[in-house]
């Protein structure tokens, strides 16, 4: 190779830590194998690509996205972070098996690249030996990592489950809300008409188009009830049509009622600081009632 950049003599020790083991096998890559033959990579590459019949895919092959992304990991640990060896990373490095660097010698003709080549087959041996030797270890190691993935994604899924169960039963006793939380105060609200398995009783002075719109999130064959003031703007025709696609809204009309309710299933009830229809347009709170007498009082008052 005609290159200037003189030749870098190593021995096996040096070399030991530029091999990996990708699809079972031992390799070392392109950049490596240049920086230790003292030319460039791409001097390096284009040698290789000129005689690529010496270089079946069992010699040296292209890694793949997943491939370079576990070697870039191994790679980082054994050598300083750079910018050149991030450059590096954004292509697919070439990997060349214990049979491809023997072939090298063929083509990068020098007595020093023989010397290089010796150390290189040199570590190959030791490695190999290395993992003859430890075999039955890593086997061990290797079910034991594979016992433990397994116990930890079946506690994962478990653990999930648990969660995902809290997250759609638990009530949450308080809520505030500050003005402008207008989308957030909707989220809440949709998220508590979901809860309803059976029924909806909705105590509020002011309902309006806004408060049907909150209310379609129901779950289906969920019945809803309605109790406002006589001034209420809905009409006949919004409940007819709320009706035929949403059944079934039920509307009675009472001025007993100061403060608004939101009951699910005769079980929940909340104390609403706002109309639905207002929610987070001004600061207001929301409590779950948790004393059941007094959810049993307010039922029967209703009746």
């Amino acid at each position: 190779m005609n290159e200037k950049t003189s030749l870098v003599v190593t021995d096996a020790s040096d070399v030991s830590n530029l091999i990996y083991l990708v699809r079972g096998q031992q390799v070392m890559l392109d950049k490596d194998l240049a920086r230790l033959y003292g030319v460039t990579t791409k001097v390096f590459k284009q040698q290789v690509k000129r005689n690529k019949v010496r270089f079946p895919d069992d010699f040296c092959f292209v890694l793949t996205e997943k491939e370079a992304e576990i070697v870039r990991s191994q790679f980082v640990t054994f050598q300083k972070p750079s910018k050149e060896n991030d450059r590096y990373f954004n292509f697919l490095p070439y990997a060349f098996t214990e049979q491809g660097i023997a072939m090298l010698s063929g083509i990068l003709r020098s007595p020093k690249a023989v010397e290089v080549n010796i150390a290189i087959m040199r570590s190959f041996v030791k490695m190999r030996r290395f993992l003859a030797n430890n075999s039955q270890l890593f086997e061990r190691v290797n079910d034991l990592e594979i016992k433990q993935l397994d116990f930890q994604k079946s506690t994962d899924e478990r653990f999930s489950e648990v969660f995902r169960f809290i997250s759609s039963h638990a009530e949450e006793e308080q809520k505030l809300f500050f003005e402008g939380q207008i989308y957030d105060a909707f989220s809440f609200l949709v998220s508590l008409i979901q809860k309803a398995e059976k029924s909806i009783l909705l105590i509020d002075g002011y309902v309006d188009v806004a408060t049907l719109n909150i209310l379609t999130k129901k779950k289906s064959g969920v019945a809803v009830r309605i109790i406002t003031k006589l001034r209420c703007p809905l009409t006949e025709d919004d409940l007819a049509t709320f009706n035929r696609q949403y059944p079934s809204l039920s509307i009675s009309y009472s001025e007993d009622y100061h403060d608004r309710f939101l009951i699910l299933d005769d079980s929940s009830a909340y104390l609403v600081g706002a109309s639905l229809k207002d929610a987070g347009k001004k600061c207001f709170a929301l409590s779950l009632l948790r004393d059941t007498a007094l959810l049993n009082k307010l039922l029967a008052k209703i009746g």
